[in-house]
């Protein structure tokens, strides 16, 4: 009978290595998974998903700067799923079809209801909703390009790599979506301001 050997202090290097590296930018790599998935727990599964992928593949990582790579991972993964998700919206049971005309893409599309913190509140909750509100209605092409340059500072270069697009593109695609935010933050307010009267 053979007994489990322990695992190998190259593996545990490994391991050590890929947390220490990692570990770090978990909360960035929820951040950009939430924005684009735009769910918690859609966010929550798709950084597990891309961490496990990221673990499984840390042999063939080069380098000591881990976060364009596990940024891409985490990307890839997210918009698989938006991909995925709007396959399912096409798709329509026939039992559904016959007996729950009540089901529909509104779940799918809801903004995230993020709570605020005390500080956040604070600090203004209300133009930090309109802000959340507005980039939920972003495209996620955009609103990747904005929460990657915007939240998580990324150089435009980082981007580039991590979007696998010119650097060109990277400032195009932030220039429309910065023009679109300000359209849909005026579109906001112009509703907020009529509701009010």
């Amino acid at each position: 009978m053979n007994a489990a050997r322990p695992a190998s202090d190259n593996s545990m290097t490994e391991r050590a290595r890929f947390e220490q590296l990692a570990l770090p930018h978990m909360d960035a790599a929820y951040n950009l998974a939430f924005w684009l998935l735009r769910h918690r727990a859609d966010a929550e599964d798709a950084m597990q998903d891309a961490y496990l992928r990221a673990y499984r593949s840390f042999h063939d990582f080069r380098g000591d700067d881990i976060r364009p790579w596990l940024m891409k991972i985490v990307r890839n993964v997210a918009f698989r799923r938006l991909s995925d998700r709007k396959r399912a919206r096409n798709v329509i049971s026939f039992d559904a079809a016959l007996f729950d005309r009540q089901s529909g893409e509104a779940a799918v599309w809801q903004v995230p209801d993020d709570s605020a913190s005390a500080e956040e509140v604070v600090i203004g909750s209300g133009e930090q909703a309109t802000l959340r509100r507005a980039l939920s209605e972003l495209a996620p092409i955009f609103r990747e390009a904005i929460v990657l340059r915007e939240l998580e500072a990324m150089s435009y270069r980082e981007i580039a790599d991590l979007t696998s697009v010119p650097i060109g593109t990277v400032m195009s695609r932030l220039a429309r979506a910065r023009a679109e935010l300000r359209k849909i933050l005026t579109r906001i307010e112009t509703e907020d301001e009529s509701n009010a009267m």
